[in-house]
């Protein structure tokens, strides 16, 4: 969540066709059609957030779209073609790509009604890079000076605040890096660099439940396990005013469920429709239905701080699953073509984004696929089971890549189930599972970088699988601290290669937001990021 730039790099430069192209129904665009009432609310499919609703704390849809809508940060994306766009900052400049020099705009407050300062940003920064905070998200801030003091590798932090930020009045603040980091504006966008009121800090547990946020909806409600409903705010000072009077996230067992009740009108804007209801989906929904570019992946994760998978020349086995694996096949029958098979960790339309970097180990061979499992000692007890969420429309394609590898490799392979996304998630975040595990990504901000190094460094937010290479972060490295933008995707391209070797998780195809929404509502349409334009939504009066 699934973030920014900005060497004027980003407000200049041109992007891929899928950043470019906004979101669209399979006919008219979603375009209104009638009248709207702008004081109404409409609901969204989602599921229960992993964690307390704090900016820093949420790596997931689930918790990280309500998020997005409850604060602003600095910047973030324009949807109609994912571009940076200035939000409570009013500049940031940089001559040398690691101090950088931020100028706040006046007039923004939190939903509280106090203002947003340059030490409501720093501060939520601090908060969430210090250690004991037990901050998922506290990664993002490991480019900032002063990152170890606060966050160690090991012990009490030494300090609760970075020595990389310095407030000079309310509306400047200044951001130095332990290096050089040519994208590093790019990040600004994501959650976590959101600011937090100066109550939050007495007493960050409560506001985790009932959160104070200076976004365009502020929030009133948290039914767990089934909706958090939230209302516009009267004074966002932002540049996307909403045109509606809210957004109610709808927690939902199973995505089919959340379909029936998009078919009878009882939920207004779905995430993505069932596998089961692809094939038909378009003609059930007619003008309805989306069909729009999604900056996002779907991989199979392996456990390697288990000792059965650390192994080095396992990665021959996970190259042969890999291969066992007939992506051509799934994608064409099982996801009714709305899925492109994968050949890269990073998706398509990304900037950096360059196909075939899995090489051979993505394209199906049955007879490679027993070598390679062989040549690495087999797989632990000849069985695998693959850990994903039963809400997300999973089981289809779980079921059919289990098919393709006992069918190809005779090793065994199961489902392994969890409820919800949340249980999910906390079973992989908790290292509780065994082997295998569904990891899909989608883009925090439009560029390679957030494919691989967000995901793949030692110690990343997002790193689920315990994965350490010294080569790719040496690259990673390498491709940070480069001239320009540029070097650095190309830097990052040469990082990705080295998944290949190492296969910590399989790609296995690109998605496309394939969804649709109800007949209260209109002007509905999706980003690159798969969220629907949330504040220019309509609802019907």
């Amino acid at each position: 969540m699934p973030v920014a730039t900005r060497a004027r790099w980003v407000l200049a430069a041109a992007t891929s066709v899928a950043l470019v192209a906004s979101g669209c129904s399979s006919s008219d665009g979603g375009g209104s059609s009638g009248s709207s009432n702008s004081s109404k609310t409409f609901s969204y499919q989602s599921s229960e957030p992993q964690n307390p609703l704090q900016p820093a704390n949420a790596n997931e849809t689930g918790g990280g779209r309500i998020i997005q809508n409850l604060f602003k940060g600095l910047v973030d994306y324009d949807p109609s073609n994912a571009k940076i766009r200035m939000q409570v900052a009013d500049s940031i400049d940089t001559s040398d790509s690691q101090t950088f020099n931020v100028t706040l705009k006046s007039g923004w407050t939190f939903h509280d009604g106090t203002p947003v300062k340059a030490s409501n940003f720093v501060d939520a920064w601090n908060w969430g890079a210090t250690t004991s905070n037990n901050q998922i998200n506290s990664s993002w801030f490991s480019d900032i000076e002063g990152y170890q003091d606060v966050h160690p590798a090991s012990g009490q932090p030494a300090a609760t605040k970075m020595s990389g930020l310095t407030v000079t009045d309310d509306t400047h603040f200044t951001i130095k890096l332990r290096n050089k980091v040519s994208y590093f504006e790019y990040k600004l966008g994501y959650i976590a660099f959101s600011p937090l009121p100066d109550s939050f800090f007495n007493d960050p547990v409560g506001a985790g439940q009932k959160p104070v946020g200076n976004g365009p909806y502020q929030f009133v409600s948290w039914d767990h396990n089934q909706q958090v409903a939230t209302k516009a705010y009267p004074n966002y000072q932002g540049v996307d005013k909403p045109k509606n009077g809210g957004v109610v996230f709808k927690m939902y067992s199973t995505a089919e469920a959340a379909y029936a009740d998009l078919q009878s009108n009882n939920l207004d804007v779905m995430d993505q429709v069932p596998p089961s209801a692809l094939a038909t989906y378009k003609s059930d929904l007619g003008d309805r239905a989306i069909d729009s570019p999604q900056g996002a992946i779907q991989n199979i994760g392996f456990t390697l701080y288990q000792a059965d998978w650390a192994a080095p020349e396992k990665a021959q086995v996970r190259q042969g699953i890999s291969m066992a694996i007939d992506r051509d096949t799934i994608t064409k029958t099982v996801l009714q073509g709305s899925r492109a098979p994968a050949s890269a960790w990073v998706a398509e339309g990304v900037e950096g984004y360059k196909a075939g970097q899995c090489g051979d180990f993505c394209t199906f061979n049955a007879d490679k696929a027993k070598q390679l499992i062989a040549q690495g000692g087999g797989v632990p007890g000849n069985t695998l089971t693959i850990t994903y969420n039963a809400d997300g429309g999973h089981k289809e394609w779980v079921d059919a890549v289990c098919n393709s590898i006992r069918q190809s490799t005779g090793v065994n392979c199961t489902g392994d189930p969890k409820p919800d996304f949340k249980t999910a998630r906390a079973a992989i975040t908790g290292h509780q599972i065994n082997g295998m595990f569904r990891t899909g990504w989608v883009q925090d901000y439009p560029l390679n970088a957030n494919f691989l190094a967000d995901v793949y460094r030692t110690g990343a937010a997002s790193n689920d699988f315990g994965y350490s290479s010294p080569q790719f972060d040496q690259l990673s490295t390498q491709a940070d601290q480069a001239d320009s933008v540029q070097a650095s995707v190309t830097g990052y391209q040469q990082a990705e290669a080295v998944l290949a070797t190492d296969m910590p998780a399989i790609p296995l195809w690109y998605y496309r937001t394939n969804s649709g929404y109800s007949s209260n509502v209109q002007n509905v349409a999706f980003d690159s990021f798969g969220n629907p334009a949330w504040t220019q939504v309509e609802v019907k009066g």
